[in-house]
């Protein structure tokens, strides 16, 4: 299953649906890379960039994610954390 996720609730049910292993894998590749790839994001034009470009974006997103699990709550699902899935995306 990809990380590569374009939408927050994509990402957050990700974290949700993984193990804590799982989450901390994702994390421990991932953390070691991100010093390159946010300057690297930071070049390239909003929409101006590659599929590969937009591919590494959500990666960092999602490290976005699951980082606050791995690194404070030790839990995929938050405990008291508001349930995303409310969230409603207005179209317009």
């Amino acid at each position: 299953m990809s990380w590569s996720l374009p939408t927050m609730l994509e990402r957050s049910g990700r974290r949700s649906a993984s193990s804590m292993e799982e989450l901390q894998e994702f994390y421990d590749a991932v953390l070691p890379r991100i010093q390159d790839a946010l300057p690297y994001l930071s070049k390239i034009e909003v929409g101006a960039g590659t599929a590969a470009d937009q591919r590494l974006l959500d990666l960092t997103k999602c490290l976005a994610e699951v980082a606050p699990a791995v690194e404070l709550f030790f839990e995929p699902v938050i405990s008291y954390g508001y349930d995303v899935s409310r969230f409603k995306v207005d179209p317009e």
